[in-house]
């Protein structure tokens, strides 16, 4: 299969090829008629169509039959511009087809006017059999149509079957390996497969969800291979605590039936609890409460929030013990850069271990040393890398001694996760991120092996 493309705009035609409206028809017709005989499949794409079209009617439907003379399979109508409104590319899809009744047509947007994916949706819906976009709507400029949510809005709210039950539940795991592959940061935002396409944040949202999904979820997430997140924030109520507790697997046997929630009713949540659940789940949400007013953020560090649970539940293990950590920024008077370097000592078991290490800035070099102190007890920590790191100074005074916080990303081969730490010291900031980002490494790596 074999697609070419060319002009339908006069502007096009005579400002950038630098030819005459009728060269390039000839152009079209001789080149698709060329290699017709030499493959099984030809599409063209017309390329500037809708901005053709508006300029000139005529000369863009004589485009598309330069095309069909050359022998085209497909005639792909291209808003290359992106600026296309959804109601202008009805009315002249609807145009092509009564001129061109039998011929398949395909759509190829771009998301400048942030319409490729209503637009592509809406010329399937006209009969269009064809769509061109890519995975999370890379390409030049704003982006191409995003088939990340065309393709569910397709099998899911229009019925057509294009895309297996089994293939659509890997949509998200694609998605971010594309995002990986690119080196580019997640969208978190983004419908259908982003983290927080599926977050509910607020005590209210939380507890409908828990009662029935649909409340606010337009779609089942495990469709799309994506997964339902309970953030917990200063808007969330008990119910939310309890969901995410559930989520997270932590809900052992017991007996407290009679405490009534803000939101929901113990029973309503149909959790068996341990002793006391119920009071150490409140003691969590007035933590979290008091953290977040200090300037922690969970939304985006999940990793975190995970851990305090555990640890509140009982249920965290210590896998190493800081006993001290020094870090040096060192800069001469030869014009170079500093030399950072963190001295570390930890404990893990019985064992004292001293390390030291170098870095690319001074977090860069901690990081290096814990990891340096660690990995001969965990193997697998060499796998982990920091994927991003971002420090927030937070409300206050504004000045060189204000708090900050610092978000980390970090990455192995079957994962991602946030971590937070929060100090007035931007390096005890990182540390605490940092610990909390290879506890949960350890503490997964651990499950994965049972």
């Amino acid at each position: 299969m074999v697609t070419i493309f060319g002009k339908s705009s006069v502007f096009q035609v005579k400002e950038i090829l630098q030819t005459t409206k009728e060269r390039n028809l000839e152009l079209i017709a001789n080149s698709l008629s060329y290699v017709k005989p030499r493959v099984e499949e030809l599409f063209y794409d017309a390329e500037h169509f809708f901005d053709g079209f508006k300029d000139n009617r005529d000369y863009a439907l004589q485009t598309l039959e330069a095309a069909v003379r050359g022998g085209a399979d497909c005639l792909v109508l291209c808003d290359t511009n992106g600026g296309t409104l959804t109601s202008e590319l009805i009315k002249i899809i609807k145009a092509v087809q009564k001129r061109f009744k039998n011929m398949p047509l395909g759509i190829h947007a771009h998301n400048d006017s942030e319409l490729a994916v209503a637009n592509s949706i809406a010329a399937v819906e006209l009969g269009c059999n064809q769509v061109q976009g890519t995975i999370n709507g890379f390409g030049e400029r704003c982006g191409n149509a995003n088939l990340c949510s065309i393709i569910p809005a397709l099998k899911l709210k229009l019925g057509f079957d294009c895309i297996s039950d089994a293939n659509l539940k890997k949509l998200t795991e694609v998605a971010r390996f594309v995002y990986e592959v690119a080196n580019v940061g997640p969208n978190r935002y983004q419908p259908y497969v982003g983290i927080s396409a599926f977050a509910h944040k607020g005590g209210i949202h939380a507890a409908a969800v828990k009662r029935n999904p649909k409340a606010y979820e337009h779609i089942n997430p495990e469709i799309v291979g994506n997964v339902r997140h309970i953030p917990v924030s200063d808007l969330s109520g008990k119910g939310s605590i309890f969901l995410k507790a559930k989520e997270l697997g932590l809900e052992p046997a017991a007996h407290d039936r009679d405490v009534q929630f803000a939101l929901e009713k113990i029973q309503e949540l149909d959790l068996k609890l341990p002793p006391r659940s119920t009071e150490a789940l409140g003691t969590i949400l007035e933590k979290v409460k008091e953290l977040e007013s200090e300037g922690y953020q969970f939304e985006i560090a999940e990793a975190s929030l995970e851990i305090l649970l555990r640890s509140a539940l009982g249920q965290h293990k210590e896998y190493f013990r800081l006993l001290s950590y020094r870090v040096v920024d060192q800069k001469g008077g030869d014009g170079n850069g500093p030399v950072p370097e963190a001295t570390i000592r930890v404990k893990v078991g019985p064992h004292e271990v001293h390390t030291a290490a170098l870095g690319n800035g001074p977090v860069n070099a901690l990081f290096k040393a814990l990891l340096k102190a660690l990995v001969r007890f965990y193997p697998r920590l060499a796998e982990m890398r920091l994927e991003d790191y971002k420090v927030r100074v937070l409300p206050g005074t504004g000045s060189t001694d204000a708090k900050v916080r610092v978000l980390i990303e970090s990455r192995d081969a079957h994962d991602t996760w946030g971590t937070v730490g929060v100090s007035f010291d931007i390096i005890e900031a990182s540390w605490h991120a940092l610990v909390d980002s290879i506890n949960y490494k350890l503490f997964k790596d651990e499950q994965r092996a049972k």
